[in-house]
């Protein structure tokens, strides 16, 4: 028991002969490089790390390299990808360092074009369009000018994923922003975008979508009144809890699900756009009449309504998280990008139109389930498939957004910006349960205290913050790197014109209406950096946090994916 220890602490140079076993033999999972001395291996990441034949060293360079390390074999013989620096020799330098072969956590390059279509489009279409477009309209006071935010809050996220494509193909690293601001900026942002995406943007993201489907599902057996809030709350709770249990039980039945749930997504907006086509051949477009009457020009009013609408097109940056799984990326990211996000943009266009043509804009604003409400006026006696649809779509949404949570808490983890147990993994299912269970911890907690108004205006002001964070790191690289390849290249006017719809999303609301909201994602994302000077920068310790990792280790049955080097 005592080496067994040892060795889960990381003193040893190798796991336990009978960890190894528990494992089922797959010791590729578990290798470092068995040549160091007991006390350099250490089950952590600090800094950058550089391949070179087959051996793995941390040179702490600023050059962003996030998810991209691990690929060497590391197992100091040089017999697998890594024997040359960046990756395999012969290999398209452009899409950067294949992943080895069978290795569970680091897939191949398997996203094409349709595929990347569809990781865009099923994200982006969430809850959001059945939950915002009352917010919208209440914010904006007017048919017409809910009808421009939607469009622009579409445009806005078509430029931004265009500035991203940019990105995206002269960097193929993993992480996204990440390693955008680490090649930019250096180390600090660029912690300080995990910590504040590890510990607020994902969890907050999944808080509305598991309260969206707890609105659903309990207002399809509530007609008559409010549904109460506190069984929304335990409904959502218990969604998480579900959701949670297939992300950690097995990849293979996450994916599955999201399948199926993506599906019944596709079917409730082709059930509200035929509905409201019907409606429309009948002559009900009284609602569409003087669109503009009642306007509110405030510009804290506009730049809230376009909280409400961005969070509708959240996900047109999904693509890049996964940049070094996507086939020629060159070619295939930007083209996702230019036929997903105008797709989804007449989607809601076509949706906002259909539910015009049964519900007033007052019925709207005051309607706390609109894609209900529609059902109940159009459908008739099968009312019933539209709450049951719609709660399938929020539940594959929030699956989906676990799913992907999960792989960013892992990888931050193992960069050392978390807690090192974050980055472990189930040593037979391969799933980062650590990582998924402290996302929904989060995710639980914030469940309980916020409403889905105010967390998609935390959830908007934050990640606008590092939006706009990103087209910085575009402009500074046409400086700083111009000779840089960049196989795609947007006319630079986007990036200004995205940083500055950027600056005003994020001062027009505190400006007009300054909340507690707002304050606490500023302390919290600049907070980051009293954690990242001592236990990032100078690698403090804190001794007792060892005992907790192997408690946890054995209690979860999860292991580091491999022994790294200080």
């Amino acid at each position: 028991m005592l080496n067994k220890i040892k060795d889960l602490l990381g003193i040893g140079c190798k796991f336990s002969e009978d960890f190894n076993k528990s494992a089922a033999g797959n010791s590729k999972y578990y290798s470092g490089n068995n040549n160091a001395s007991s006390k350099e291996a250490q089950l952590q990441w600090r800094g950058n790390r550089s391949v070179s034949n087959g051996n793995t060293q941390c040179n702490g360079s600023s050059r962003g390299s996030f998810g991209m390390g691990i690929l060497g074999s590391g197992d100091g013989e040089g017999d697998g990808p890594g024997n040359t620096e960046g990756g395999t020799t012969g290999q398209d330098q452009l899409e950067g360092p294949g992943s080895i072969e069978d290795d569970a956590i680091h897939l191949k390059r398997r996203v094409g074009l349709i595929s990347g279509v569809a990781l865009i489009v099923g994200t982006m279409i969430g809850s959001g369009i059945f939950v915002s477009p009352s917010g919208l309209l209440e914010r904006t006071g007017s048919v017409g000018m809910s009808f421009v935010i939607w469009m622009a809050c579409g445009l806005l996220s078509l430029l931004g994923a265009l500035a991203y494509a940019e990105l995206g193909t002269m960097n193929t690293s993993s992480g996204a922003e990440y390693a955008y601001f680490m090649d930019a900026f250096g180390a600090p942002p660029a912690f300080l975008f995990s910590w504040a995406s590890t510990l607020v943007l994902k969890p907050s993201q999944m808080a509305i979508i598991c309260l969206s489907f707890g609105k659903y599902a309990v207002e399809a057996f509530v007609t008559e009144c409010e549904p109460p809030e506190i069984v929304v709350k335990m409904v959502a709770l218990l969604a998480m809890v579900v959701i949670l249990y297939i992300n950690c039980y097995s990849v293979n039945l996450a994916t599955s699900v999201q399948n199926v749930f993506t599906a019944a997504k596709l079917v409730a907006v082709l059930i509200v756009v035929l509905g409201g086509a019907y409606k429309m051949i009948e002559g009900n477009t009284q609602h569409l009449k003087e669109p503009f009457k009642n306007t509110q020009y405030s510009i804290g009013n506009i730049a809230t309504a376009f909280y409400t609408g961005l969070w509708a097109y959240d996900g047109w940056n999904n693509l890049n998280y996964v940049t070094e799984e996507i086939k020629n990326p060159s070619r295939n990211l930007p083209r996702s990008i230019v036929i997903g996000i105008p797709l989804v943009t007449i989607c809601y266009a076509l949706i906002n139109i259909s539910y015009l043509t049964v519900m007033s804009p007052i019925e709207m604003i005051t309607s706390e389930a609109v894609a209900v409400t529609f059902g109940n006026r159009v459908l008739g006696i099968m009312a019933w498939l539209m709450p049951l649809s719609v709660t399938i779509s929020t539940f594959g949404s929030a699956n989906g957004t676990l799913f992907a949570a999960g792989r960013l808490c892992f990888a931050a983890s193992r960069e050392g910006h978390l807690l090192d147990i974050l980055s472990y993994v189930h040593i037979r299912r391969y799933t980062p349960s650590p990582g998924l269970i402290f996302h929904s911890l989060i995710a639980g907690a914030m469940v309980i205290y916020g409403t889905i108004d105010s967390l998609i205006d935390f959830f908007s002001f934050t990640a606008w913050i590092f939006y706009g964070g990103a087209m910085v790191a575009l402009i500074v690289m046409r400086y700083t790197k111009p000779n840089y390849p960049r196989p795609y290249k947007v006319p630079i006017i986007i990036p200004y014109l995205v940083l500055v719809i950027s600056v005003y999303l994020i001062i027009g609301p505190i400006v007009d209406k300054p909340t507690i909201e707002y304050l606490y994602a500023t302390f919290f994302i600049l907070g980051g950096m009293i954690f990242y000077i001592p236990f990032v920068h100078y690698k403090l310790r804190i001794p007792f946090m060892d005992g907790v990792t192997v408690f946890l280790q054995m209690l979860l049955e999860v292991a580091p994916t491999s022994t790294m080097l200080e």
